[in-house]
């Protein structure tokens, strides 16, 4: 199948073609069609499968054809984190280059400027707004927002989500979106708790299972039994003298993010951390220059285990193991996106025995034991 299958307009046929897609991902190939025809949808899919574009493409189709409704909110889409709703915005932009529409990411962290921006933008009416609960109830509160025009509403990484708390904060926004519109659901896994919000919001939705949460096929994995003061020597035994093009390096805390971030200076690697220390405008520049290729290694908090869509990351290294199993997946899932392939190693001492046998459960196989060098 390609995606000249879904006979989209010229203009959203002449951006897969400038991004290089020719063919849909397995999400794409049965997600597309029903939310072309309007349907509810829930789509489960792990990271790196491509279910950003699932909704983006025929959404942009819907966008496009519209006859009326110009000048005001058509889509809503709701996301974790402030990373993902920029990641999302990025996606939408690079799909609709051909497309006369628009979009915005709303979220918060920004500063006078960016609350302008967006206070403008809900105001007039962009196609697509991106955004975040907590930052979109602030502007909400403020009595200048009308969703009185949403055809769709996108919840993207709902789990997510709900692990952060925010299922309060949904139903308020739900409340204020017309009743008769398309609501569309992505997650990772399916807990009771999703099952239970989809009967609230949607309308006898159709439901895609790819397999929940297990790491892509093309994934190396590999795991190092060892003490806690083994890791840093360990970390530059395996990366010392490598010449991998990116590298990804995820600790528990900022304090060992930063450590690990001097070390690998020391190293000769053109290395930035990313944590909660850093401004937002900070960390988005780190992370574009660790996806332009200007920095070959990222070293991060659990901030961006989600939700950023790197592609081509060479090793993954998990100097601390996650406490959640579903985290260790979307950490591992930064590298071997789509149909590449990547290594990804773990670091485990006898105080995380139980999330080792969690997270082995979860995936459904002993990860692989590696040798420690001598």
């Amino acid at each position: 199948m390609t995606f000249g299958d879904f006979k989209f307009s010229k203009g959203i046929n002449e951006g897969l073609d400038a991004m290089g897609f020719d063919n849909p991902t397995p999400i794409q190939e049965k997600a597309i069609p029903p939310i072309l025809k309007k349907q509810d949808l829930i789509g489960c899919a792990q990271t790196g499968t491509g279910k950003t574009a699932a909704y983006i493409l025929p959404l942009l189709e819907h966008i496009s054809n519209e006859t009326s409704g110009k000048g005001k909110i058509h889509t809503l889409v709701l996301a974790p984190t402030r990373e993902l709703a920029m990641q999302i915005d990025q996606h939408f932009e690079g799909f609709s280059y051909f497309v006369p529409v628009s979009s915005i990411p709303v979220y918060g962290g920004g500063d006078g400027l960016t609350w302008d921006q967006q206070k403008t933008a809900l105001i007039k009416g962009a196609d697509m707004i991106i955004a975040t609960p907590g930052r979109l109830l602030a502007h909400i509160q403020m009595k200048y927002v009308d969703f009185s025009s949403v055809r769709c509403l996108v919840l993207d990484e709902a789990d997510r989500m709900l692990d952060m708390g925010f299922y309060d904060d949904i139903m308020k926004i739900v409340t204020l979106l017309p009743r008769q519109r398309q609501t569309l659901m992505f997650s990772a896994t399916m807990p009771h708790e999703i099952r239970q919000l989809a009967k609230r919001i949607m309308i006898d939705p159709v439901q895609i299972d790819l397999g929940i949460a297990k790491p892509a096929e093309g994934i190396i994995q590999g795991l190092y039994l060892l003490s806690e003061n083994q890791k840093l020597p360990l970390v530059k035994q395996l990366l010392q003298g490598k010449k991998l093009k990116s590298i990804l390096v995820f600790g528990s805390t900022k304090i060992k993010v930063k450590t690990l971030e001097r070390e690998m200076r020391n190293l000769g690697f053109k290395v930035r951390a990313i944590h909660s220390d850093l401004e937002q405008k900070e960390r988005e520049d780190v992370l574009l220059k660790f996806r332009n290729r200007k920095i070959q290694m990222l070293v991060a908090t659990d901030i961006i285990s989600r939700g950023i869509d790197i592609t081509d990351i060479d090793l993954v290294i998990n100097f601390d193991i996650p406490n959640d199993p579903e985290d260790y997946v979307h950490r591992v899932g930064r590298t071997a996106r789509a149909e590449s392939t990547g290594v990804a190693l773990t670091f485990v001492t006898k105080k995380d025995g139980n999330i080792l046998n969690r997270i082995e459960t979860l995936i459904g196989y002993k990860i692989h034991r590696m040798n420690i060098f001598q």
